[in-house]
């Protein structure tokens, strides 16, 4: 039965995002499709994790085996989404959002949040559109519930992380691959956005997943 590949952008980002372009445009080559829906479904002012999940989910057929490529909070979801749905059979996560909300809620500053918390909306930069837009307080409560120590299932798992990425720090994937054998950790001589080793990402990909001619 063929795999099917889907790539989960980041927060505030879209499929049209550097990386998803180009990693697409490799499957391109080799003849194999490469699914990137939009997940801020023409409404990210309501995003939350768990709308991502189902989202995604919703692209799965009932026993398909499926490659997951998350880059940040794409790959945070599509570990979550491994943990659930066992089609999920490979994960490849680029700079994953482990620990998401405890590196990102302290540099918006405690008032910052207070009054997110008190109007419901902040507005954020959203790299995908290029402008502000406003994020309601439920991305916060929906994501809370999302825990890396309930990652349990031993499914096979490639991450990618820059050593000098100032969004989550590499800390977070040596932590969780440490104490998971089934995943393995690249680290490389980059930041959150991974633009300067795109090359090495897809040949750990391409090794990875098994991407022969003829696979």
């Amino acid at each position: 039965m063929l795999n099917s590949f889907i790539y989960l952008h980041g927060f505030a980002s879209s499929p049209k995002s550097t990386k998803a372009q180009d990693i697409s445009d490799r499957f391109t080559q080799l003849h194999i499709k490469l699914k990137i829906p939009d997940l801020n479904a023409d409404d990210f002012s309501h995003l939350t994790i768990t709308r991502q999940l189902n989202q995604v989910a919703a692209e799965f057929s009932n026993s398909a085996p499926v490659t997951l490529i998350g880059s940040s909070l794409g790959g945070l979801t599509s570990a979550h989404l491994g943990e659930k749905y066992p089609q999920v059979q490979r994960l490849v996560l680029l700079a994953p959002a482990f620990g998401f909300l405890s590196h990102w809620l302290p540099k918006l500053g405690e008032k910052a949040l207070k009054r997110w918390q008190q109007e419901q909306y902040l507005l954020v930069h959203h790299y995908g559109e290029g402008r502000e837009l406003p994020l309601s307080y439920n991305f916060v409560t929906d994501a809370a519930q999302y825990l890396e120590k309930n990652l349990q299932r031993p499914i096979p798992t490639l991450i990618l992380h820059g050593k000098q990425d100032e969004v989550i720090p590499i800390t977070a994937s040596r932590e969780f691959a440490n104490s998971r054998p089934w995943v393995k950790l690249v680290e490389l001589d980059s930041d959150h956005a991974l633009g300067n080793v795109s090359t090495e990402i897809w040949q750990a990909i391409h090794s990875f997943c098994h991407l022969g001619i003829g696979d």
